[in-house]
C-alpha cells in the first residue's frame, strides 16, 4: 500500500471550498485542509513541516488499519497507535510529539465543522508520559579549546572565533544567527537585534566585551558588501550547513567532540543562573514564551547543590 503524501494533497485541494471540505469526511482530505489551515496562520516552515510529518505517520498508519474517517476513530483505536509507536522504537518524546499534533488536528476539525453527535475520542486518551532529561551544555574547556584554534588576522579564523563566542555570550539559535543582518547589531553597545525568531516575536540580546571585540575584528577584515552579519568566504550568507561546518573544523583542529549548535544555547543558560540571573530575564533572553523549558536547560551539578545549601543552610545560619 502506497504511503500518503500529505504536501501533495494540500496542494491539490488548495482550490477546495470549505462546504466540500465539509462533506467529504476522507481522512487525508481532512489532514490537508487542516495543512493548509496553519499555511493560512503563516506559521514557520519549521512548525508546518512538523505538522505535516507527524500528522502523515497517524494518518499513513490509520491507512494501514483500513481506517478512512474522522468517525471511526476510537479511543481504543488511538491507544493501539500510540503503542504500535512505542514497539516501533519511537521515543516517549516522540510518541508525545504526535499526540500532540492529532489533538491539535482533532481540535481543528470540531472547531472547523462542528460536527454533531461526535466527540473527540483523544479526550479520553492519557498523553504518553515524557521523563524530563536534562539537555547537556558545551563545556567551556570545549570552547576554550576551539577559540585557540583560531588565528589572528585570517577571515575564516577571525569569523569562526565571532561565532563561537557570540553563540555562548547570546544564547541565540542557529537559525536567529545566520538570519541576522549588519543592521542589527550594534558593535559598539552591543545589542544584537533577533528580527526572525522561534515565535516571530522581536528581541534583544547583548553581547559582552570580548565578543564584541571579536565581532568588530571579524567584520573589519571583511571586504564585501551583503547585509548578513555572517558570510561565507565567498560573501553569501552563511547557511545552516556552513554553520555545523564552523564547529566540525574547529572542534576537529581541537581534538575535542564536536559540539551540538544547541549546546551552546544551554550553556549560556546555565552560565547566567550560575551567575544568579533570575530565571524570568533568562526566558526572556532565550525567546521561551515560559518557564518550563528552562528545567531542561540549566542542568545544575551536585558543585551547584552544594554550594547553594552552603549559602542557604539554615543550621550554619543558627548562632
Amino acid at each position: 500500500m502506497s504511503k500518503i503524501d500529505l504536501g501533495k494533497m494540500m496542494q491539490n485541494r488548495t482550490g477546495d471550498s470549505l462546504n466540500r471540505l465539509a462533506q467529504d469526511v476522507y481522512l487525508p482530505t481532512l489532514a490537508a485542509a487542516f495543512l493548509l489551515d496553519r499555511k493560512a496562520q503563516n506559521m514557520t516552515e519549521q512548525t508546518q513541516r512538523f505538522y505535516r510529518v507527524k500528522l502523515e505517520y497517524f494518518i499513513n498508519w490509520l491507512d494501514t488499519q483500513a481506517v478512512k474517517s474522522v468517525a471511526e476513530l476510537t479511543p481504543e483505536l488511538l491507544r493501539e497507535f500510540f503503542i504500535a509507536m512505542s514497539e516501533r522504537g519511537h521515543n516517549a518524546g516522540g510518541v508525545h510529539a504526535v499526540y500532540r499534533t492529532v489533538k491539535a488536528f482533532l481540535r481543528w476539525y470540531a472547531l472547523e465543522f462542528e460536527p454533531l453527535e461526535w466527540r473527540d475520542p483523544l479526550k479520553k486518551v492519557k498523553p504518553p508520559k515524557v521523563d524530563i532529561e536534562p539537555l547537556e551544555p558545551v563545556a567551556i574547556e570545549t570552547v576554550r579549546a576551539m577559540l585557540d584554534t583560531c588565528k589572528r588576522g585570517k577571515f575564516t579564523d577571525e569569523r569562526d572565533r565571532a561565532i563561537l563566542l557570540f553563540l555562548l555570550d547570546t544564547g541565540v539559535r542557529a537559525g536567529e544567527l545566520i538570519a541576522l543582518d549588519r543592521q542589527d547589531a550594534d558593535i559598539f553597545t552591543g545589542d544584537i537585534l533577533i528580527r526572525k525568531s522561534k515565535s516571530r516575536k522581536p528581541r534583544t540580546v547583548f553581547l559582552g566585551r570580548q565578543a564584541r571585540r571579536a565581532l568588530r575584528a571579524y567584520l573589519k577584515i571583511r571586504d564585501d558588501m551583503a547585509r548578513a552579519l555572517f558570510v561565507n568566504s565567498y560573501g553569501e550568507r552563511l547557511k545552516m550547513a556552513g554553520l555545523r561546518q564552523v564547529m566540525v573544523r574547529r572542534a576537529n583542529k581541537a581534538g575535542v567532540p564536536i559540539p551540538p549548535l544547541h549546546s551552546f544555547r544551554r550553556a549560556f543558560a546555565l552560565a547566567m543562573n550560575r551567575a544568579g540571573v533570575d530565571l524570568l530575564t533568562i526566558a526572556r533572553l532565550l525567546g521561551h514564551a515560559d518557564l518550563s523549558i528552562l528545567e531542561r536547560y540549566i542542568k545544575q551539578t551536585g558543585d551547584d547543590l552544594r554550594e547553594a545549601h552552603e549559602r542557604g543552610s539554615p543550621v550554619d545560619g543558627l548562632p
